[in-house]
């Protein structure tokens, strides 16, 4: 093996290792409920489109606003991801994986008492390399089978979190 293919694979392997702690930290992040701007550079594009179960939108902000109204409408969540298979073609990369995702639906009691809703699908995300590092470029999330009865959304949900 020449210096020019090692170095070939040492790229692949970082580049992959780099995909998968955004991901990774992605999801735990989800949990850990902090929305703001920060959050939102650390882990998207400028102009990420984002199809979720609770709706498709177009820019890191409208994807900030609506990743915020949405997990508001639970008291804790507990999202797992698996799985993936990380194909990269220069500084740009798709990663296939699947999502379980454990939601307590927030009853406005405080005491977290509401009722459990399960998600699980498969997750298409495509991520871009920036001055910054890998950034998700697109998503989507096909929810394949749930339990339990999910949030009702606001009847304004789709009200202010579009660019």
């Amino acid at each position: 093996m020449d210096t020019e293919e090692m170095r070939r694979q040492l790229q692949a392997l970082t580049d992959r290792a780099e995909i998968t702690d955004l991901l990774d930290r992605y999801l735990r992040s989800l949990d850990e409920g902090v929305f703001d701007e920060e959050w939102a550079r650390r882990f998207y594009a400028e102009d990420v489109s984002a199809e979720m179960p609770v709706g498709t939108v177009r820019g890191r902000s409208a994807v900030l606003a609506r990743i915020r109204r949405a997990m508001a409408l639970f008291d804790r969540t507990v999202h797992l991801g698996t799985g993936n298979v990380i194909e990269v073609d220069g500084d740009r990369a798709t990663a296939r994986g699947a999502q379980l995702s454990t939601h307590v639906l927030a009853d406005g009691s405080g005491d977290g008492s509401g009722g459990v809703f399960v998600s699980a699908g498969h997750t298409v995300t495509e991520l871009v390399r920036t001055a910054e590092g890998w950034r998700i470029s697109g998503s989507a999330l096909r929810v394949v089978w749930t339990r339990g009865t999910g949030p009702r959304l606001p009847e304004d949900w789709d009200a202010g979190d579009r660019e």
